[in-house]
């Protein structure tokens, strides 16, 4: 079956974000990108803080519509960055702007970009720029706890996840196929 190029219905830009201290903002962010993919557009995913191959990104990558890159270690960043984790997150960021430069994607997926501004890796200032550079028929959207008060005033939708309940509070070490 060959799917043709598709533009985004419904005018310009949208900003999405998925924040909070829950489980599930890139697994919905993904998930997003499964269903942009299947309508034929084109998705780019930049994830941030974290270099590892998780088995979502083994999945993304058999499907011909979405491209995802990475630029952080193998490790995901909490609290004391590395200078090597802003060298790679700001090449990151020069990245999404030669990505959003080419206008080859109609979805842009910014993972656990929040946290990359929270921890100083990459300047808001710089973000804000990217966001106001970004054409109006590009859908973004971005992930990670802390979102900046500034990207969630120029959002058109926030998810915040909330933690009510999580079974690693019962000593359940994250499992093969669903936290990785």
């Amino acid at each position: 079956m060959r799917v043709r190029h598709v533009e985004l219905e419904g005018g310009g830009r949208m900003i999405q974000v998925y924040t909070g201290n829950g489980k599930g903002k890139t697994t919905a962010a993904f998930g997003l990108a499964l269903r942009a993919a299947g309508a034929g557009l084109n998705v780019y995913i930049g994830q941030f803080a974290k270099g590892r191959c998780y088995h979502e990104i083994k999945a993304l990558k058999k499907i011909n519509k979405i491209k995802i890159e990475q630029f952080g270690r193998s490790c995901f960043i909490k609290k004391s960055p590395k200078k090597i984790d802003q060298q790679m997150a700001l090449a990151g960021l020069k990245r999404l702007n030669e990505i959003i430069g080419k206008k080859r994607y109609q979805m842009i997926i910014l993972d656990e970009i929040n946290i990359a501004v929270k921890l100083n890796l990459i300047p808001l200032g710089d973000l804000l720029k990217l966001i106001k550079d970004t054409p109006k028929n590009i859908e973004l959207v971005f992930t990670g706890r802390y979102a900046h008060p500034q990207i969630i005033k120029l959002a058109d939708l926030v998810s915040e996840v909330k933690e009510k309940k999580h079974y690693y509070t019962k000593g359940i070490k994250a499992r093969r196929g669903i936290e990785f």
